[in-house]
């Protein structure tokens, strides 16, 4: 779900669009391909999910819209986000609510 780079860590999302709210809802798969499934309001219209999920993504770890960008899978409920900045033990304190940056 969660893989270092030189630039940050990558992200594994599921997105499930059109919900009653964003929200992270847990983890969909397990493995290698576990993703972190999360819940956005948006509608899967335009980029509009996307956008949303970006915005989220931004608040929950606290870094710029600008340090999230989406690596992989645009129009499809699974995609890569790259934290840019973030490292691993803090991405996955963040996840684990062990703490915040």
């Amino acid at each position: 779900m969660l893989r270092a780079t030189g630039d940050g860590v990558t992200l594994a999302v599921r997105a499930q669009p059109g919900a009653k709210r964003t929200a992270i809802l847990g983890i969909y798969g397990d493995g290698a391909g576990a993703q972190l499934k999360i819940a956005v309001r948006a509608p899967a219209l335009e980029g509009r999910a996307n956008q949303a999920l970006i915005n989220f993504l931004a608040e929950t770890f606290s870094i710029a819209r600008s340090s999230v960008a989406l690596t992989a899978g645009e129009l499809s409920r699974s995609k890569i986000f790259l934290l840019r900045g973030v490292a691993l033990a803090d991405a996955n304190a963040v996840l684990t609510g062990d703490g915040n940056r």
